[in-house]
Order: C-alpha cells, then structure tokens, then sequence
C-alpha cells in the first residue's frame, strides 16, 4: 500500500473503514481508473495461517467466483502481498438489512421483494452447487437500488465437500437461524438447511424479532428441533402457511425451492433477475488460489485476451506409449462430432500443427464465440460469457506432444450445461478445427 495516499497496488485509494471482524477488515475504496466505488476485504495472511483458515479462504474466494447473480456480491479481483489478502468486492452503500429490521418490522411488500431476491440468489447458489450455511439479516446486505446483495460466503460449503452419505456434517451457522438437523450434528442437505434460514430472515422482516428466541441456549436448540414458534397476529393466512412448510423441523418433508418459488404468497410481483453477462474485460484469475499465500507485492496474473493468443508459444505436455494407447479412441475426427460422443465430458483429436498455430486457433474461436480465454502451463482455459442455468460453459484445452510433429488435443467440459458444451461442439469446435484437425 502507498503509505502517501493510501493507494492499494496503483488501483485503488482506501478510504473510511467499513467493518471489521477477527482476521479481516473491510474499507470503502475507490477504482482509480474508473471512478467507481467498491468495497475492500483486508484479510491479515499470518494470523489465517496461524488459525489453519487456509481452506476456508480459498473456498469463499471459488465460491464468490462461481456464483454471479444480482443478488449476491460480486468479487471484482484478488490481489495479495506478503502479508495481506485483498478481496476487491462489490460495494453495497444501504449497508445491512439488519440495520433496516433493527428499527422495526417491514410492511409485507417490501418484506416479499427482500425474500424474493433472497431466494432469487441462493437458488442459483445451489444450482452452481453452492451452499451458504450463514444467511441472516446480518450478511443481507442493500445497494443504493434497495436491492439485496447476499455476502460473507467464509462459511460456505462446495457440493464436493458432501460425504458417502450425500450429506454435509461442519455445524456451523448462527444459532438463531440454524436448522434442526444441523444442530442434531446426523449429516444434513446443505440446500434445506440455506431454506429454513430462508424462513427465519422471512419471520424476522415480517415481525421485527426472531421465531426462536431464548436466553437459555439449550431451550432454543429445543424450540428450534421442535418447530415451536407462533406467528404474530399480523401475518397473513398465506405467510402463516408458507411458514409452518419452511420452518419444518423435518427436513425430508420440508418444502423444496422450486416449489417454494411457485407457492401464490412468494410469487405475486415476483421479478426474477437474469444472471449478467460477464465482461469481457475482466482481469481476475482465480484458479491458482495457492499463489495468493505465496505472493509478494507485485504478483499478479489474469485472464488472457483471445487476441493476446496468436503466435503464444506453449511447451506441450509429453506423452509416452501407454499414454498413447489411453488417447487411442479420439485419433480422429468423427470422435469428436459424432452425435452420440458430443454429450461426453472429454474428446480428443490429433493435429500436425505446432502448439502455437493450435493455441492461436483456440484464441480465434474464444474471440468469435465470446469466450474469455487464459494460459496455463499446457493448457488453454475458455470460460464462456453467457451465465446459464448451470453457470458458465468452461472447457480446458490440453495440447499433449507425441512427437514433435504430432500432437493430440484433449477438450474437456469442466464446467456449466451438457446441451450447451454440445451446441459450442457442433456449432462452435466442429467448422472451425476442420483446418488443424489430422484424419
């Protein structure tokens, strides 16, 4: 940090403190380049260290990468130095939705719009397979639109992170806000778990105080496996009835999000918002979180323009005879545009062209299919714009050398939706290879 003006890595000057917690502190800032306001996460790299956080800080930064909606904070970019991590995050000027609910209840429009956006989010949250075991009034956070931005994702959960039993088994959360099977410590879904504190944020903003509530914690752990709570006079029949099915202390009877989305209550005015496009211009690399614990001050590593490719020279990875065998089933075209193959994860093709003509290739189908594209050691990374249903299509390219005149290329679906993987392969992949591909 320029200790002259405050200035963070030439791009951003710091300004009033936010919010602070036991290893982080958050600063109002401003993008020097574009004028625009955000928000700065300073987490303090030893003190993670010495706590064994690690994990915990690479999983929130995958996290916030993976889910980019309207209603959740975006994550701008990652910076390090020796001794601090810096989250550059979107910046949220309402603050807290818990300082709105601390001055009272909210009238029942606005109390639906707020959980609408609520669920809007962590619908797609768990649709990227993300779980965010920590939502309350606290972590809610409004922008100037009053529109609810859901944040602090330090205690999320990745689909991965299920064991045998499909079911995830960290308690954590706040008390107030945390299911039953998550108190019971038997394994729990990690999607009807996020619902039933869906349910308690709803019963806070419609009353203004929370459905379990006890100065003895064992008495509300009791209240909360039980499902004891009373709505307050109030609350309509339709809000009364949406309840008792979120907040069900059984979580195999428990409503599920689609139908929770078509209940009449939740839908009247409903707006769902359309994950946005991503920008073309990004500079945020997120895939070698290990190199933010080992960075100095002027590390830094981004996605590469498609254009940036042509005539990029890689080393290729080196293949031997048994490995030659394992590629055996794409030497050729057809196992890669067949009908019957497109829907597989991973295709093969062989090429006599150099590493850097294929490279530049790929750069040149990323540019027309507006994909953001990035290096790797041997492999080119495309990561498509459009936000689906399953996120992003994201197809890694490995170039493996048999022999210096002889190549094979190994595409594989990492991420995002089957069908659309299979209209990029034939729409996409299929006219513009034909030129490198050996047959």
């Amino acid at each position: 940090m320029d200790k002259k003006g405050n200035i963070l890595m030439q791009k951003y000057e710091l300004g009033r403190l936010l919010g602070q917690g036991t290893f982080a502190k958050v600063y109002y800032a401003r993008d020097l380049k574009s004028g625009q306001s955000v928000a700065i996460k300073i987490v303090d790299k030893e003190k993670i260290l010495r706590v064994g956080l690690i994990d915990q800080i690479k999983r929130e930064i995958s996290v916030m990468r993976l889910v980019r909606h309207p209603n959740v904070v975006q994550l701008y970019e990652v910076m390090a130095t020796k001794t601090k991590i810096y989250f550059a995050m979107e910046y949220a000027k309402g603050g807290e939705l818990f300082n709105k609910v601390a001055k009272g209840r909210l009238k029942e429009d606005l109390a639906r719009k707020y959980f609408q956006q609520l669920i809007g989010a962590v619908d797609f949250c768990h649709s990227r397979g993300v779980y965010h075991r920590d939502l309350k009034p606290e972590n809610l956070l409004l922008d100037e639109d009053e529109n609810l931005k859901v944040s602090d994702f330090g205690l999320s959960a990745l689909r991965e992170s299920r064991r045998q039993d499909g079911l995830l088994h960290t308690t954590c959360g706040t008390p107030a806000y945390v299911a039953p099977e998550v108190i019971s410590k038997r394994g729990y879904d990690g999607a009807k778990a996020d619902i039933w504190s869906c349910g308690v944020v709803l019963f806070v903003l419609l009353a203004g105080y929370l459905p379990f509530h006890d100065q003895n914690l064992m008495e509300m752990y009791r209240k909360i496996s039980r499902g004891e709570f009373k709505c307050p006079q109030w609350f309509q029949l339709e809000v009364r009835k949406l309840l008792s099915k979120i907040l069900d202390p059984n979580p195999y009877s428990r409503i599920t999000m689609s139908k929770l989305m078509e209940n009449s209550w939740f839908i009247k005015g409903f707006k769902p918002l359309e994950p946005p496009l991503c920008n073309d211009d990004e500079d945020n690399d997120l895939d070698e979180l290990g190199d933010i614990f080992t960075a100095s001050a002027s590390d830094s590593e981004g996605i590469t323009t498609p254009r940036a490719l042509k005539g990029h020279s890689m080393k290729p990875t080196c293949v031997n005879a048994f490995d030659i065998i394992s590629h055996s089933q794409g030497f050729n075209l057809s196992g890669l545009f067949d009908e019957y193959m497109v829907y597989k994860p991973e295709e093969r093709f062989t090429t006599t062209q150099s590493p850097s003509i294929i490279v530049s290739k790929l750069g040149e189908i990323a540019e027309t299919e507006r994909f953001k594209v990035k290096m790797k050691g041997g492999m080119v990374k495309l990561q498509g714009c459009k936000e689906g249903r399953k996120g992003q299509l994201q197809i890694d390219a490995e170039i493996f050398e048999v022999t210096p005149s002889l190549h094979i290329v190994e595409l594989k679906k990492t991420a995002g939706d089957t069908m659309e993987y299979r209209d990029f392969c034939n729409q996409g992949l299929k006219p513009s290879l034909k030129d490198v591909v050996w047959t």
